[in-house]
This record gives structure tokens, sequence and C-alpha cells, in this order.
């Protein structure tokens, strides 16, 4: 009886886990922004422009897992 209990803690677990990883993300998002924006040399806008690219990757995949999650969520939902 207690397995569908783990199961839900640890869905929600790693419900919890992706929005960390989706607020952490858009957090380097800004800070690469910044320094695009405020960077004292042509090398640090570079790499800020460089790693913009690769955060902005990493949060697309996030929010798609999270929207995937937040559909699993809803009663009736569908399981392919």
């Amino acid at each position: 009886m207690t397995e569908p209990s783990n199961q839900t803690d640890a869905a929600e677990a790693a419900f919890l886990d992706l929005h960390a990883q989706r607020e952490d993300l858009e957090r380097q998002l800004s800070m690469a922004r910044m320094q695009q924006q405020f960077g004292t040399g042509q090398g640090v806008v570079d790499r800020a422009s460089s790693d913009e690219k690769s955060l902005l990757l990493s949060l697309d995949r996030v929010l798609t897992q999270i929207r995937a999650a937040e559909y699993k969520r809803q009663p009736n939902s569908r399981r392919w």
C-alpha cells in the first residue's frame, strides 16, 4: 500500500527538481545577459553570448519536461 505513495513522492520530488533547475537556469541566463551588456572586454562578452545560447537550449529542454510533467499530473491524462 505504500508503493503508490512512494511513486507520488518521487514524482513530486522530480517535479520540484525540474522547477529548481528552471530557476537556476533563469538566474544564469540573467547573469549572462548582464555580462553581455556590461562586460569589460570583448572576450567576456563573446563568452557570455556563447553561454547564453547553451543556457537557452537547456532552459527549453527543462521547460518541455515541466510541461510534460504538468500534463501527467492532470486527472485522466493520457499515457502514451
